[in-house]
């Protein structure tokens, strides 16, 4: 079974996800901020060599061979109109750097290091409903950081699908994680859900069927698709 790369699993939808890949025989190496046991990587995404270092740790790890990457690893938090400047600046930059940019450069290893082995391989990216629809009037950062990896997303689907390197993306709505919890209750969580048309938010399992879907099953042709988890609250 493959052994997969996935970044975020300490908890919320990562370690849901990481829990269904190990369900079905895969070798999970994880990755948190800071590992908390021996399957887990440290890496902060806010350190730029951070990403690269993690590659190389996992691969070691791996005896040189990582066939499906996960970039789960996100950062919401507020980010108001009125902070100051460089409080607004910094919250951008720490968001699309662990967001965005941390993810471009795992994706830029693995496809690196596919391509010079003729191995190919998988690349899943846990966007957000966000990336097509925006966010919050505090959330301008997050909004574009997950837009930023849906293009992403696309572009390597297009570049490398005839090496055989496979790029899916799943964006979810809210979900029932702390992170999308203390945010509901900020904007009274009923008027939120009474825009979901399912009537209720995702369960981190659902985005994880999802992701699993797409690191071991999912048709090759399928590659350059967004699946979206979000309720039917936005629908393409």
């Amino acid at each position: 079974m493959p052994t997969v790369l996935l970044t975020g699993s300490s908890r919320g939808i990562g370690k849901a996800v990481a829990q269904a890949l190990r369900a079905r025989g895969c070798t999970v190496i994880g990755h948190a901020s800071r590992a908390s046991d021996e399957d887990t990587v440290a890496a902060d995404f806010l350190d730029p060599p951070a990403p690269q270092h993690l590659w190389q740790e996992a691969l070691e790890r791996a005896d040189g061979q990582i066939d499906v990457l996960i970039n789960n690893a996100g950062l919401f938090a507020a980010n108001p109109l009125d902070s100051s400047d460089i409080a607004w600046l910094d919250a951008w930059e720490d968001t699309v750097r662990i967001n965005l940019t941390a993810a471009a450069q795992l994706s830029r290893f693995a496809v690196r290091d596919w391509l010079e082995s003729g191995s190919g391989g998988r690349i899943v990216h846990i966007a957000s409903r966000a990336g097509h629809r925006g966010d919050s009037p505090d959330h301008w950062h997050y909004a574009a950081s997950k837009g930023g990896m849906l293009a992403l997303h696309k572009t390597i689907a297009r570049a490398y699908a005839a090496q055989g390197i496979y790029s899916y993306a799943i964006a979810p709505g809210f979900t029932d994680t702390a992170m999308a919890g203390d945010y509901l209750d900020s904007r009274g969580g009923n008027g939120i859900l009474a825009d979901i048309p399912l009537g209720r938010v995702a369960r981190p399992e659902e985005i994880a069927a999802c992701a699993v879907f797409c690191a071991l099953d999912a048709p090759p042709s399928l590659t350059g698709a967004t699946l979206d988890a979000n309720g039917a609250s936005y629908v393409r």
